[in-house]
Parts: C-alpha cells; sequence; structure tokens
C-alpha cells in the first residue's frame, strides 16, 4: 500500500542525487495530522541533515509530529551532532523510516535511541527495496568496504563498440549519452584506459551542469605514462585527475605530471599493468563510494578478470558492424569455455528510445 507521505520523503531524497557523497541521499517529511509541516534533503554542502532540515523548517510544529525518512537517524557524532537526539529534544512522537542505516556506525543505533526516549519507530519495509537503491554505491560501500564499481559500454547490437579505421560519430543516440551523463553525475569517480584517451581525447567529464558534492574524479590506466601532456584531459585538470601506473614509468614524465597537479599513483600489478584491485582499495580509503569504468576492450576485460566489477550498464544501439577486426566490448584472453563464462544476475532492461536499450545487471560473486 502506497504512503504519500514516504513517498514524498523519497522524492525528496531524489533531489540530493550527486550532491550528498560521501554521504547517502536521504529525504525527510514531518507530519502533524494530515498537513506537511516540515520537508528536507540533505546536499553534502549544506551540512545539515534532512531531518534536521525538516525540523528547521516545522519550529515548534514538530511537538508530536511524525517524521517519515527514507533511511534511519543517526546516533553518532559526525559533522553534525546526532540527529536521533535531535528528534527528540524537538518532541517528536514517530519516527517511520524506510530502511536502517547499514553503516556500523549507526545500524540500528539510531532506531535504540528513539525508543529508549519514548518515540515511537517503526520500519516501511515496503520501501526497503526502493530506499536502498537510491543509496545503491553507498550501501554497497557500507556493507563490502569498497566502492560499487559499474562497467558502462555503448555498443551496437553485435557486441562491438569500435571500427577497425574511421570512428567518427556516436554509436549510440542523444538521448542515450544524455542518460549516460547522468549516470556520471551519481558516480563519484570515472576510469578510462590510455587507450582511449589516444584515440578519443577524451574530457570524461560530467556536463549535466548539476551540482556535486565534490569534482568527478578523473582517472587513466596509463602503465608506461604515454599520455600527452597537451591532451584534453591534462589540459583541462584542475585537481580532478589521476593517472594509474607503474614503477615501469618515466620519472622524468611523472614529474611533469605532476609539476600540472595531475596526481600519480604507482600501482604495480601483473603482468607490468597496473593493480586495479589497488586502485579500488585506495579510492575506499579516499571515501569515493561509486567508481563508473567507460574504456576500450583490454581494459574492460582487465577489470572483469580482475573480480572488482560489480555491475555493468550496457547502451545498445540498433546497429551491426560486423567483421573480426572490430573491436568486441570486452577483449583479452576471454574465458576458453563456455562453462566458465562470467554469469550475470538481476538483470534489467532499460528503453532509452523506441529502438534503443540498455542493459543493467549485477556480477554473481
Amino acid at each position: 500500500m502506497k504512503n504519500a507521505w514516504m513517498e514524498q520523503a523519497l522524492a525528496l531524497a531524489r533531489q540530493g542525487a550527486g550532491r550528498t557523497s560521501p554521504n547517502p541521499t536521504v529525504g525527510a517529511v514531518l507530519v502533524q495530522g494530515d498537513q506537511i509541516v516540515g520537508r528536507g534533503f540533505h546536499t553534502y554542502a549544506q551540512v545539515k541533515h534532512a531531518e534536521i532540515l525538516a525540523l528547521d523548517d516545522a519550529g515548534d510544529r514538530a511537538r508530536g509530529a511524525t517524521l517519515y525518512i527514507t533511511l534511519e537517524p543517526c546516533a553518532h557524532q559526525g559533522r553534525t551532532p546526532p540527529c536521533a537526539d535531535a528528534l527528540v529534544k524537538a518532541g517528536v512522537s514517530r519516527v517511520i523510516a524506510a530502511m536502517e542505516d547499514p553503516n556500523p556506525l549507526v545500524a540500528g543505533q539510531g532506531f535504540g535511541r528513539l525508543r529508549d526516549a519514548g518515540v515511537s519507530v517503526e520500519v516501511a519495509s515496503e520501501y526497503a527495496q526502493e530506499a536502498a537503491q537510491l543509496n545503491e554505491a553507498f550501501v554497497h560501500s557500507m556493507r563490502t568496504g569498497r566502492p560499487l564499481v559499474t562497467l558502462k559500454a555503448a555498443l551496437t547490437l553485435d557486441g562491438k563498440i569500435a571500427a577497425p579505421e574511421d570512428n567518427t560519430g556516436w554509436i549510440t543516440s542523444e538521448r542515450a549519452r544524455a542518460h549516460v551523463q547522468q549516470v556520471r553525475h551519481n558516480s563519484d569517480a570515472i576510469l578510462t584506459g590510455i587507450g582511449t584517451v589516444l584515440a578519443d581525447d577524451c574530457l570524461l567529464t560530467d556536463r549535466t551542469g548539476q551540482e556535486r558534492s565534490r569534482p568527478l574524479l578523473r582517472l587513466v590506466a596509463d602503465s608506461t605514462l604515454r599520455i600527452p601532456l597537451d591532451s584534453r584531459i591534462v589540459s583541462s585538470a584542475a585537481g580532478d585527475l589521476a593517472i594509474v601506473t607503474t614503477s615501469a614509468a618515466s620519472e622524468e614524465r611523472r614529474r611533469a605530471l605532476e609539476y600540472r597537479g595531475i596526481r600519480v599513483l604507482v600501482l604495480d600489478g601483473p603482468g607490468g599493468r597496473t593493480d586495479l584491485e589497488q586502485l579500488v582499495e585506495h579510492l575506499a580509503r579516499e571515501q569515493y563510494r561509486s567508481l563508473m569504468i567507460e574504456s576500450g576492450s583490454k581494459l574492460n576485460w582487465a577489470a572483469l578478470e580482475s573480480g572488482i566489477v560489480d555491475k555493468v550498464f550496457f547502451y545498445y544501439a540498433p546497429k551491426i558492424l560486423g567483421g573480426l577486426r572490430s573491436l568486441p566490448v570486452v577483449g583479452g584472453t576471454g574465458r576458453l569455455r563456455r562453462m566458465d563464462a562470467i554469469q550475470l544476475e538481476r538483470v534489467k532492461l532499460h528503453s532509452i528510445t523506441p529502438d534503443e536499450f540498455a542493459v543493467e545487471a549485477y556480477l554473481e560473486k
């Protein structure tokens, strides 16, 4: 059964997309009788959590009110004091939350503190899945200690991402590319390989124009630092670019990049390549909740084979390139037996245009 107040809280939470990391997106609605008296949603820049903003909005009308919130109120001191204490002090009589906070620092403690103070607490479990999906990367990060890694690609119906000669133009439509930008906006970091930079002179920027909690971290896997110093991605760097390389790279090239304010991460992996697992661990330490991979065949396979990929998001265009020289979405050695194929689950189709679709699926772990 639908609850209009929780639906509004979820709608408010969605307004925080891309604006809260490393924190979750949260929406809150305070209700007295059949009237909303306070609203709020969290953004990192605004500091205050959603429930505090709703309390500020409600003022004295918060006393005796019911709070509908998409995530359990916090019970620990972070950038702000515990929200559970503020709700008790304001006299809120009832809290209905869509889900428990997966953060180990909270994880039921907020509910416990409210109940101990005599506040009625309920979990609207019918909204738990929707609330968790809103904070998919945050939930994943809290439960695994690692960022959510999504492999994205635009491909033809026969699984090709590039022609052998002229790659002028786009595989997918403008609407599909706009959808990709929204996915980028919701990501904390984006990774590509040096081959893609050399071929496309890409920027890898978030072009939505929407507010972010922090700049999109652009990453390039480049084991020998071949990246041109006059490439667009280097020229546009503003503290938001890191090159992931190995100890085989030239020290002179490294200094030239660092002189331009670009971070150089030396992460040696097998076969003289960069270590993607170490990269994911580095991002986790820096509290990046999500990583999007937009690259070519070789790096796509390396990411899949390393086990860092959690999900794929493939955009399909109604085109066929054919031929053995056109690049497949995933290259490398691949799996040599059908029985060893990488398995996907929870497959979901997204309609992009009448003739285009995207496949979202999760790797079996």
